[in-house]
């Protein structure tokens, strides 16, 4: 028995069912396209991670000493 009661003679006749009604070439078109919109995703997903740690860096606008008096007042 293999998935959901599924043995494994009924996958391999649901294989040939499917190469018989799409083709090798169309298949393997459809392989292909796959995998390309997958790379594209997690090329997305990395590109949007480097991104957001970049704005993320907390950004100094001006330095304060508190050593100072402020205005050189004491």
């Amino acid at each position: 028995m293999g998935f959901g009661g599924i043995g494994f003679w009924q996958l391999f006749i649901i294989l040939i069912i499917i190469l018989l009604v799409f083709g090798t070439n169309r298949l393997r078109n459809l392989g292909t396209d796959l995998g390309e919109a997958i790379k594209g995703f997690r090329g997305a997903m990395n590109e949007g991670g480097e991104d957001k740690n970049k704005n993320s860096e907390p950004k100094l606008e001006k330095i304060i000493n508190h050593d100072e008096p402020p205005n050189g007042k004491v």
